[in-house]
């Protein structure tokens, strides 16, 4: 039985340049582009349910937990709920 086709997004495609992306598009673009296993997470965020304002905050709390050790933010669920608290 053949795999399902990957979903594939503005984001994720190699064919749009980062320029032609939105913040928090530009922050996932780079984020699979350098760590192609973290797409899932990356999805996740992108497809949670937040305003721009928020999905931008949730990239960036994420992209940033990539280098500290045992930053929270680096599970997406709490990305996403910290910058729904950060909104309110």
């Amino acid at each position: 039985m053949a795999a399902p086709k990957k979903k594939v997004t503005r984001w994720s495609s190699a064919a749009d340049s980062p320029d032609d992306l939105g913040p928090s598009e530009r922050i996932a673009h780079e984020i699979v582009a350098e760590f192609r296993d973290l797409s899932p997470s990356v999805e996740r965020i992108m497809n949670a349910g937040l305003d721009d304002a928020e999905r931008l905050q949730a990239m960036t709390l994420f992209q940033n937990s990539l280098g500290a050790i045992g930053d929270d933010n680096r599970d997406p669920r709490v990305a996403i709920e910290n910058s729904r608290a950060a909104a309110s």
